[in-house]
């Protein structure tokens, strides 16, 4: 059996970045990458009490990354982890941990602006 599962909730540190491309067959398609910031379990709001994990986004996913993500809101995301590696400039191997996203959603319901209150059933995992 195999088996590569990856279930988050965090909250963006920057705005996604977007960006579009040409498939092999002409269609335009889009990925889209963020990083959440995804609390420690067991740890309070303490200084280095949370993992920065990259997520990446295709197609249809990505767009609505590009459209509905912020700095500051918190999601939900399932998908699998996928790891590469690359050559630095200066010739040395570089290793990359990434979720490439399957689900993403909401983790919060939308609050007034600057409002920071926090709301009972908000970091509940499933509705």
């Amino acid at each position: 059996n195999k088996m590569n599962k990856v279930i988050l909730s965090g909250r963006l540190v920057a705005d996604p970045e977007t960006k579009y491309f040409s498939k092999d067959n002409g269609e335009e398609s889009a990925v889209s990458r963020y990083t959440l910031a995804v609390q420690r379990i067991g740890k309070k709001e303490e200084h280095d009490s949370a993992d920065f994990v990259r997520c990446v986004c295709f197609g249809a996913r990505a767009t609505f990354c590009e459209k509905y993500l912020k700095k500051g809101i918190k999601m939900l995301v399932s998908g699998y982890l996928h790891t590469g590696s690359f050559k630095d400039k200066d010739g040395k191997t570089v290793y990359t941990t990434d979720v490439y996203v399957e689900e993403q959603e909401f983790a919060e319901t939308k609050k007034k602006e600057n409002e920071t209150n926090y709301v009972p059933g908000d970091d509940l995992p499933f509705n």
